[in-house]
């Protein structure tokens, strides 16, 4: 290439002219090679490149060597357009109309083409593109060692992520605990957009049973993959699917794919049996996942899947103590607590028979209702008792759900509830653990009432006390049959948010 005119002559520069940008040179290759992050590393390159040889504008493009294509670019030269992209050229060409181009290698890979406008009013000079060959070169071996750490660190974090895992899921938490422990540490390793985790289902398909995001993954949880579906196929034979794009690739069928790109789909897998799928969706647009990180996901699900199910068998084995006490105190109360209390019912009946009418028989009968009652009420909890146990909720409104639905046995039908506000962001200790006393006793007490046939719970945390203070109303109203005639029964309670209110 001919130097433009006036531009310093073939060979080697002056040392009155020459020696400053040798200066420089060294200063940038310093400085490239100065940080182990290699976004930082790539963005000096392209820096120093345009400071170098005056260019109007810089860009380096990071060509993926799986895909052949740049996927991602570092640019120099704020609002100036990027030259025009293309593969990376063996050799580089300057002109006024045409860019100049440059390889920057790894070893023997091309890491990326590097391109550069010509500086003002002038084209490069042999003496530019000496400098910025050197650049590149050293630039090279900097990247290299960039990417080395980088590709390190990034091993450390998914080894470190496995085994906080595995410390997780066997330290006693639950199924869906477990699960969710999964899918977020994941989703947070792989800077995915959601963590999923799907389970088999009866039909031979697929379920997504938890689920790990930025927003509200309440409708990815439930989402099926239905049997026969080819993603399906490949994970069922062991092989873990790679995506580019879930939204366009046929393999995919579920109603959310249209809101992802880049995904990894890795069997979760235990003594040759396929007992899951992790799911690792990145947004629509999102950089392609790495060799790298596909390798270090699979890794990852490898290692997981054994401790769900080393944690499924922990908490089976719980199960299985917690219904066998249950199932010993269930026979104990039939054998020793209803018999007793059956006989003493049929003796006070015997007796209210032979004392006749008067206050001795109204006396007599209020007893004997009341042991009936009992009765009732042990019998209803011998048949909770009986049934499998149930991981305990944790949220405020979880809690009130399974409240109203263990009353639902010995009612005879479900109570309807009703929520109004971020109950379970609002309502805290001890505020919680007294609301769900004063509800247990709502229930039990409008058992105990005839002719009721709905109960109606309502939680309200949008409330206003006397005093303005943002507050949450509990009320519990029934259609039971008063005494006086009257029909329905209406309880309510108030409690101030952060601490205890009067009731």
């Amino acid at each position: 290439m001919a130097p433009s005119s006036g531009d310093a002559p073939d060979g080697p520069a002056e040392p009155g002219t020459g020696s400053p940008r040798l200066a420089a040179l060294l200063e940038a290759v310093i400085g490239i090679g100065t940080d182990l992050d290699l976004r930082t590393t790539l963005q000096r390159l392209v820096d120093a490149a345009a400071d170098l040889s005056g260019a109007r504008y810089a860009a380096l493009g990071v060509i993926d060597p799986e895909r052949g294509r740049v996927t991602e670019e570092v640019t120099a030269g704020a609002g100036r357009q990027p030259a025009s992209g293309g593969p990376a050229a063996p050799a580089p060409s300057a002109s006024p109309a045409e860019p100049l181009r440059l390889p920057v290698r790894v070893g023997t890979e091309v890491f990326g083409d590097l391109r550069l406008t010509a500086p003002p009013g002038r084209d490069f000079t042999e003496e530019d593109l000496a400098l910025l060959r050197v650049l590149a070169a050293q630039a090279g071996i900097a990247i290299g060692n960039a990417r080395l750490y980088g590709t390190a660190r990034q091993r450390e974090r998914w080894i470190e992520g496995a085994a906080a895992v595995t410390t997780a899921l066997l330290s006693g938490k639950s199924a869906d605990d477990a699960l969710m422990t999964v899918a977020e540490q994941a989703r947070v390793l792989a800077d995915a957009s959601a963590g999923v985790v799907l389970r088999p289902t009866p039909e031979g398909g697929m379920e997504i049973v938890a689920a790990s995001t930025l927003d509200d993954p309440g409708d990815l949880v439930g989402t099926t993959i239905l049997p026969g579906s080819p993603v399906l196929v490949q994970l069922l034979g062991g092989e873990p699917v790679f995506i580019e794009d879930s939204a366009t690739d046929p393999r995919m069928t579920t109603h959310v794919r249209s809101r992802f790109g880049p995904s990894m789909m890795l069997p979760l897998r235990s003594g040759g049996r396929l007992i899951g799928t992790l799911a690792l969706p990145r947004r629509r647009g999102s950089r392609p996942y790495t060799a790298v990180e596909r390798l270090l996901a699979t890794q990852f699900a490898s290692q997981a899947a054994p401790a769900l199910v080393l944690a499924d068998a922990r908490h089976n084995r719980e199960r299985l103590a917690v219904y066998e006490d249950r199932d010993r105190i269930a026979r104990d109360l039939h054998d020793l607590v209803v018999q007793r209390l059956f006989a003493t019912e049929m003796m006070l009946g015997s007796t209210r028979r032979k004392a006749g009418a008067g206050e001795t028989d109204e006396l007599l009968g209020r007893a004997v209702d009341e042991l009936d009652s009992t009765v009732q009420e042990v019998r209803t909890t011998i048949f909770a008792l009986q049934q499998p146990p149930a991981d305990a909720p944790t949220t405020f409104r979880g809690r009130v759900l399974y409240e109203t639905r263990g009353a639902a046995v010995p009612l005879g039908f479900s109570p309807s509830v009703h929520f109004k506000g971020a109950v379970d962001t609002l309502v805290r200790e001890p505020v919680d653990r007294e609301l769900i006393a004063a509800l247990r006793g709502a229930l039990a007490a409008a058992h105990r009432r005839s002719g009721i046939s709905s109960i109606d719970v309502d939680v309200d945390a949008t409330v206003r006390l006397p005093g303005g203070q943002q507050g949450v109303r509990l009320t519990v109203t029934d259609d039971a049959v008063a005494d006086d005639g009257e029909q329905g029964t209406t309880v309510s309670w108030y409690h101030a948010l952060g601490g205890p209110g009067d009731a």
